[in-house]
């Protein structure tokens, strides 16, 4: 089981970041966070695109959602983590893939992975994503999307709701029986009418919370097990 990086100020003194003309106060703490968080270090190291990848690989040792041969989509996909951690794990090949990817931003290749650029609010982003599956049903749904934040959060809370709404039906469309779904939510952002929804449609739903996800991010994230077809 993968541990927890060190942290940084055990290997080297804490790197400090002055602030530049132009940049402000906000820039410069999340910049020396960056520059002293362990698990950038580490997905450095390792050849990770983003930090985020840890946080598939924590959710996937305690809950056991990567098996070979599986059939998965990875909904706001750049860019890459994801992908790179689940491409060896269902042993998804360039002359096989077995895992779409897809996301609004441009991004690198991952060997292994089918990459759409597209925007997955797009009206017709689903059937784009159904025809690149060439009939077959996914057995596994993730999400790490996250809607822009205006700073309202009333507003904030909408949105994000609406994104994994949207992930949601998406994925009940297109799921085998016994297939999970896997969305990034925030404490507080996870309204009781879509939790009741899933868990008429999933035999088990739990929030959690891995220990790659910063301590003060109010990020969680759902998870569905079981899906009833």
């Amino acid at each position: 089981m993968a541990k927890p990086p060190k942290s940084t100020a055990s290997r080297q003194l804490k790197t400090r970041v002055k602030t530049a003309k132009r940049r402000t106060n906000s820039s410069t703490r999340w910049l020396q966070r960056q520059l002293n968080d362990p698990y950038v270090v580490r997905a450095r190291e390792e050849g990770y695109k983003s930090r985020a990848a840890f946080k598939l690989i924590e959710l996937n040792e305690k809950h056991g959602l990567l098996k070979p041969g599986m059939r998965v989509v990875d909904l706001g996909c750049a860019p890459g983590g994801w992908l790179q951690v689940a491409v060896p794990l269902i042993k998804s090949t360039p002359e096989n893939p077995k895992i779409i990817g897809i996301d609004y931003l441009e991004m690198d290749d991952v060997p292994g992975a089918i990459i759409l650029q597209k925007d997955f609010t797009d009206e017709d982003a689903p059937d784009v994503l159904i025809a690149a599956l060439a009939g077959q049903k996914a057995d596994l749904v993730l999400s790490d999307m996250a809607a822009p934040t205006t700073g309202h959060k009333p507003t904030d809370h909408i949105r994000i709701i609406a994104l994994v709404e949207m992930a949601s039906e998406f994925a009940i469309d297109i799921l085998a029986p016994g297939g999970t779904f896997i969305a990034k939510v925030f404490q507080g952002g996870t309204e009781s009418q879509l939790l009741a929804s899933l868990k008429k449609r999933f035999a088990t739903t739990l929030h959690a919370k891995p220990p790659a996800s910063r301590k003060d991010s109010a990020e969680t994230y759902l998870i569905a097990k079981g899906f009833k077809g």
